[in-house]
């Protein structure tokens, strides 16, 4: 298959060939600005194999790079593509190309939006229509994500592919948490409270249970997944009842360039008093809100923390986003009744304990008190001893999600002799 679309500078080497793959799990793990992935044998428990990732899609060079289950590079390049086609053409012609490609059974697919879909699917031609037919609803996630499924049909009709849907873990999510308070019309097409992180969310639980946290089954736990996307949610018994994303991602806190909730009469009021056209909105509030409409410099948190003592607009959207943040820590401790567990995850959430301390400060009446000490180190556990509530920094991993959700879904095939082809 050529790859004419697409050029490499600063090569490190290929993958080392490795003749004995079993039958493996490939994962995709597309956002709206590169697209993650992981090889993993489906062995139990299931072993890492290789990840990487494209990153800065849509650039002048896309940063291509692979690691193998040490961490060690196994691939490095820039990659240089005329459009997101030939950079997904190039990621699968480089699998193609490695030994492993032939263990590789089933691929798991995070699909952002899934509406009724509560579990994870095989990919049929009808939920690709079904896909088509709602990806206006996250029109940064979805094409893409789509696009990986049916250029893997078209190149190697033989693989299973699973959808795992990011939606799928709010489906507990009580129908007076789901109402949007707008016509019923709307709402029987589909407008209500769906949630996203779900993925991120599932695997946060399963640590917690892995931990022996009593709370991940039987507790009131609040999972803060703050990162370039961030959003807060309330687990009540190890079922979601509540999140602060709603019908599109765009929703809830504010993000890196996400606006989070706005007032609905601002949008009325920009639309006819500042002439704004729906594709302007969509991009004012996906793309030039958030962290960087507010500090109009940046939307990369460390790099807002490192200039809020001199510029006063980074100040403030550091300030906003941890104001904000607190009231749905306050919000959902009310839902649930009480709080037993906190988690913190996601590049802010893992990294940036001073936001973890603002976010927590003032809420000791919840029983929230932080270890000024281990929470700057960015330890497991940053609440204080004698801390009614337990606090957790757990670094995320939606690709090993995927991969569990596949293999539960699609168990390996065995024979006397082993793993069959």
């Amino acid at each position: 298959m050529s790859n004419s679309n697409v050029t490499h500078a600063g090569e490190v080497n290929t993958v080392a060939r490795k003749p004995n793959y079993t039958q493996s799990i490939l994962v995709f793990n597309a956002g709206s600005s590169s697209i993650k992935f992981a090889l993993y044998q489906q062995s139990e428990p299931l072993a890492l194999l290789l990840q990487g990732e494209i990153d800065k899609l849509g650039c002048k060079t896309s940063p291509f790079k692979v690691k193998n289950a040490k961490g060690e590079v196994l691939d490095q390049r820039d990659l240089t593509a005329t459009d997101r086609k030939s950079i997904i053409n190039f990621l699968i012609h480089w699998f193609e190309q490695q030994d492993c490609f032939s263990s590789i059974k089933t691929v798991g697919h995070r699909v952002v939006h899934g509406m009724h879909h509560t579990a994870p699917e095989q990919v049929t031609q009808s939920l690709l229509t079904e896909l088509h037919h709602i990806s206006p609803f996250d029109p940064d996630h979805l094409p893409q994500e789509i696009e990986i499924i049916e250029m893997l049909f078209w190149r190697h009709p033989t693989l299973i592919q699973v959808a795992c849907f990011d939606t799928a873990f709010h489906r507990s999510i009580p129908r007076v948490a789901k109402l949007l308070p707008i016509p019923r019309r709307f709402t029987e097409n589909g407008a209500q409270r769906y949630g996203f992180h779900g993925l991120s969310y599932a695997y946060l639980m399963q640590e917690l249970e892995t931990l022996g946290e009593v709370s991940a089954k039987e507790g009131r736990v609040i999972l803060a997944h703050l990162g370039n996307g961030a959003s807060i949610a309330a687990v009540l018994h190890g079922k979601s009842i509540d999140t602060s994303m709603c019908f599109t991602p765009a929703s809830g806190i504010p993000m890196s360039t996400r606006s989070g909730d706005l007032d609905p009469g601002l949008i009325s009021y920009l639309m006819q008093n500042k002439k704004m056209t729906g594709v302007q909105l969509r991009h004012m509030v996906n793309y030039e809100s958030g962290l960087l409409g507010v500090s109009e410099t940046s939307s990369d948190m460390r790099v807002l923390l490192e200039k809020e003592a001199t510029d006063p607009r980074a100040a403030e959207a550091v300030a906003m986003f941890c104001y904000q943040a607190k009231k749905y820590l306050g919000a959902y401790a009310a839902a649930l009744g009480g709080l037993d567990t906190v988690v913190f995850t996601g590049g802010i959430g893992e990294h940036a304990p001073l936001i973890r301390a603002r976010m927590c400060e003032g809420l000791e009446f919840l029983g929230i008190k932080l270890n000024k000490a281990t929470n700057a180190k960015n330890a497991p556990l940053i609440s204080a001893v004698g801390s009614r509530v337990k606090v957790f920094v757990i670094h995320t991993n939606e690709e090993l999600m995927i991969a569990r959700s596949v293999a539960q879904m699609l168990p390996v095939r065995r024979s006397d002799s082993g793993v069959l082809p």
